[in-house]
């Protein structure tokens, strides 16, 4: 099935206005390029590096699919590293070696049919290493010294030409056919026809945290993994043709650098795309679940289009420009030489709109006017992990998290334990963890149809629930302090936030009597009756026999945290407006 989605994908963009490359070529950053004479003199180096992020980086281009390398010698067609094409040796290369592999290289070149050796561009390079493959460390003396420590790609062009020698059209033409054995040994998986089956297939590239040569979804390369004496890929037979296509349509379109179709959720590489062009969800699915787009500065900076999108979904309004169309989502994650999937989902526009839409609901909250209305999954996923970093989220959370997502389940109990647990160590109730608290308590009432009153966006002075009473009380015992005590450079929250929403009964006495005492501090009376009659009213709603339990559950710790954020954001909403009003 993923196979299959990702072998349309290919056949999708073959027939669009960007189709990806053709079976048997790839893209490569090649930085330099030898131009050659038709005599086989070299004219020039060409350096087509340009800076890219702060770094020199060559634009891809159209090149002869490379060869898959292990430890052996195997050399790629008419572009390749130093070594191979020029013979240079490395600063610790061995010469023995390079030598082999530079013959192979040329070797390659001699072999092709003499009708393929007759173009204008191969013979400048059959003539290049007759007699003028030495001009190159003569001219450039620098370069190649540089050369022995990066061993960068090379690749040919003919004087006049704007393409390659490797992209000579009869070069083109008949790359296709090279050492290609086209008798069919067995049925494809993907297409249902009579295929020539693939040994091995191509490494994907692009996934993060993956080796930087690339690695396999499909891979049967040990003994122990053999079926029915199958060797290698006749294990799960697919067309050579066919892992080309499903190869490519991740290489160079889903997992290429700067596409539109990838997004990072923890150590997972999603990629997502739709079966059918035209659609604005796939357009904007990375914007919706990934980094806001504007800068940091300005998190209102969305196209409109976005925003349009985002309240639709949250609204049930979203319609699918074409009914039924699927869209997929695959999550690829690093497993030393193999690929694993992290997780898969394929579902009508119209389901996933709807799931989408619940998500963004359910993580709705109140929060300040300069921060964004929608969180991205990596950054619900980071305010769990322990410093605030990437490396520290827990390596299945992010998979877990997208499938509930994508499938409408709850959210993995998991993420409400981290969430708590932050928040105990760094004793702060933001607006991604108080977000992410509210959605986990809300949808896990709705899984199990709960008559448990939900958790709402803004402050609600009519939730009773205990863990929301004691929470908003502990905000309102802090707001007393603060005001009482100005410039304190820790409050009741560094000391007895932890306490306070596990094991209430051991803490609220003392911050009662705190509280007397900080009251009795106030310059302003009035102020001071307005905070108590605020503590009274939220303990008029507790229970009179046992107001302050001994333990709180998990969830009920939860719903302190988002107590004390609405009565936090409802207070600073109250003095931003009476500020604007005095103004």
């Amino acid at each position: 099935m993923i196979l299959q989605a990702l072998h349309d994908y290919y056949e999708r963009r073959a027939s669009g206005r960007q189709p990806l490359a053709p079976i048997g070529f790839e893209l490569k950053e090649i930085p330099f390029v030898l131009e050659l004479a038709a005599d086989g003199r070299l004219l020039q180096l060409r350096d087509l590096r340009e800076k890219q992020d702060k770094k020199l980086a060559a634009p891809p281009r159209q090149v002869p699919r490379g060869v898959k390398r292990t430890v052996g010698i195997a050399a790629n067609f008419l572009w390749d590293k130093a070594d191979y094409v020029l013979g240079l040796v490395p600063g610790k290369g061995n010469p023995e070696r390079v030598a082999e592999q530079h013959a192979a290289f040329r070797a390659r070149i001699e072999a092709l049919p003499a009708a393929l050796q007759a173009d204008a561009g191969i013979a400048a390079v059959r003539r290049f290493y007759a007699g003028h493959l030495p001009e190159v460390q003569a001219r450039y003396p620098a370069e190649w010294q540089e050369w022995t420590q990066s061993n960068p790609l090379l690749t040919f062009q003919l004087q006049g030409d704007a393409d390659w020698v490797c992209q000579r059209p009869a070069v083109r033409a008949a790359w296709a056919t090279l050492d290609a054995d086209t008798a069919a040994d067995g049925l494809c998986l993907i297409t249902g026809e009579p295929a020539h089956i693939a040994e091995t297939h191509p490494a994907i590239k692009g996934v993060w945290g993956a080796q930087t040569s690339g690695a396999n979804i499909v891979s049967f390369n040990l003994d122990a993994f053999r079926s029915y004496g199958k060797k290698q890929g006749h294990n799960a037979p697919i067309g050579e043709v066919a892992a080309e296509r499903y190869v490519t349509a991740l290489n160079e379109g889903l997992l290429a650098r700067g596409s539109r179709r990838r997004l990072q959720i923890g150590d997972a590489s999603a990629v997502f795309w739709a079966s059918r062009d035209g659609e604005v969800l796939e357009d904007n699915f990375a914007d919706l679940l990934g980094e806001p787009s504007g800068d940091g500065d300005d998190p209102h900076r969305d196209t409109e289009q976005l925003r349009a999108l985002y309240e639709s979904l949250k609204t049930g309004a979203y319609q699918p420009a074409h009914a039924g169309t699927r869209f997929h989502v695959l999550g690829l994650a690093p497993n030393a030489a193999r690929i694993s999937i992290r997780f898969w989902l394929s579902a009508t526009l119209d389901v996933l709109g709807a799931r989408l839409g619940q998500h963004f609901c359910d993580l709705d909250i109140v929060h300040g006017e300069r921060q964004p209305a929608r969180l991205s999954l990596f950054r619900l996923l980071l305010c769990t992990a322990a410093q605030g970093k990437a490396e520290n989220i827990p390596p299945n959370l992010g998979g877990e998290l997208t499938r509930a997502v994508l499938e409408g389940r709850p959210y993995p109990a998991t993420l409400l334990q981290a969430a708590l647990r932050r928040i105990r160590a760094e004793r702060l109730v933001d607006y991604p963890r108080a977000a992410l608290i509210k959605a986990v308590l809300v949808r896990a009432a709705r899984a199990q149809h709960s008559q448990r009153q939900e958790v709402s966006v803004s402050l609600d002075p009519a939730n009773t629930n205990v863990g929301y009473r004691l929470g908003r009380l502990f905000a309102v015992l802090e707001r007393i302090q603060e005001e009482a005590s100005p410039g304190l450079n820790a409050t009741i929250r560094d000391r007895y936030f932890g306490a306070a929403s596990s094991t209430p009964l051991t803490v609220f006495p003392l911050l009662n009597r705190l509280k007397n005492h900080h009251l009795g501090k106030l310059d302003n009376p009035g102020r001071a009756r307005n905070l108590e009659a605020l503590v009274g009213e939220i303990v008029d709603g507790l229970d009179a026999a046992q107001p302050f339990p001994p333990h709180l559950s998990l969830a009920d710790q939860g719903r302190f945290a988002v107590g004390y954020y609405h009565q936090r954001q409802h207070a600073s909403t109250y003095r931003s407006a009476r500020q604007g009003e005095s103004a």
